[in-house]
């Protein structure tokens, strides 16, 4: 049977909010099976809990925001991206601020955390989303999709019209089954430019962005004395934010999923347009090794259970 996974011990760390530029503290618990994941803000009083689910999210400006009750909480594709990737279906986040930390930019930080708690399986089988039909939405040039795969693919690709970018790969098509999240994607670091940062800042975002949590680029190349950590570091982030902004439908996606220039906003708004269509999507279990398809099974090969 596949089974459901939570952590073994709480964890915690610090570190600044991108946007708010905020310190900010985290704690992530372990959780009941049938938990989901649930964010709560600790610093509210009362607190306010925030399951994660694409109808909670509100503003996709340069992140995703999960709102409820007046309360918000920014930036949480990068953590939901690290959780997807180790397979992790119930967990409590507790946050005492508007945003959850940036880190380094990518979702290695977290894959760390979750490690250094230890991943447990749990007794109840293990819930995916299978994607049943084709669900597609636009936006002039912007495309997102989801098609029927017994397993979990997504291909993306980017286009900015600057050199730094367009030089390295801007395309990419990853496949859980003989890639790794943690080798392939995790590190993968967000980014911004130079030119961008006035107009950001005039809008309370990015006011904790620097050299140490974002690759930073001016209009000709990127300012990291260090580089890039891979050559298509670029599109292997959206392909990090996807995952995690998918995640938040609630379970694992059975899916191939391929985008064009699509963002926060796009793929929410794909995740409403599936759950809109009750034809294109069914629950799945997979409690006997025999009916448990090949690359279903295999979808998880980092994840080490203390």
């Amino acid at each position: 049977m596949l089974k459901q996974r939570t952590l073994k011990s709480l964890v915690r760390a610090t570190g600044v909010g991108l946007h708010s530029g905020e310190k900010v503290t985290l704690a992530l618990r372990p959780a009941q099976p049938g938990t989901g994941i649930i964010f709560h803000r600790v610093d509210l009083d009362p607190p306010v809990s925030l399951p994660a689910s694409p109808y909670a999210v509100g503003d996709t400006r340069m992140a995703s925001c999960l709102e409820k009750d007046g309360a918000k909480l920014g930036t949480v594709e990068h953590l939901m991206s690290a959780l997807a990737g180790l397979g992790i279906d119930n967990l409590h986040v507790d946050v005492d601020a508007e945003e959850i930390p940036i880190m380094d930019g990518s979702a290695a930080p977290f894959v760390f955390l979750l490690q250094s708690a230890g991943i447990v399986e749990q007794e109840a089988p293990k819930r995916f989303l299978r994607v049943k039909k084709t669900v597609e939405v636009k936006d002039g040039d912007k495309w997102a999709k989801l098609t029927p795969y017994d397993g979990f693919r997504l291909e993306f690709s980017i286009l900015f019209n600057h050199p730094a970018v367009d030089k390295s790969g801007t395309q990419v098509a990853v496949d859980f089954v003989d890639q790794s999240y943690i080798r392939d994607i995790a590190r993968a670091r967000t980014f911004g430019f130079t030119q961008d940062v006035e107009a950001m800042r005039a809008q309370g975002l990015a006011l904790g962005g620097s050299l140490e949590n974002a690759i930073v680029m001016d209009e000709y190349r990127v300012l990291n004395a260090e580089g890039l950590r891979v050559p298509d570091e670029f599109v292997r982030h959206k392909v990090l934010d996807a995952i995690g902004d998918l995640y938040l439908v609630g379970a694992p996606l059975l899916a191939c999923f391929s985008a064009h220039k699509s963002g926060h906003a796009m793929n929410n708004k794909l995740l409403r347009a599936l759950l809109a269509d009750a034809d294109a999507w069914e629950w799945a279990t997979f409690e006997a090794p025999a009916t448990t398809p090949p690359r279903i099974a295999q979808l998880y090969p980092d994840v080490q259970f203390a």
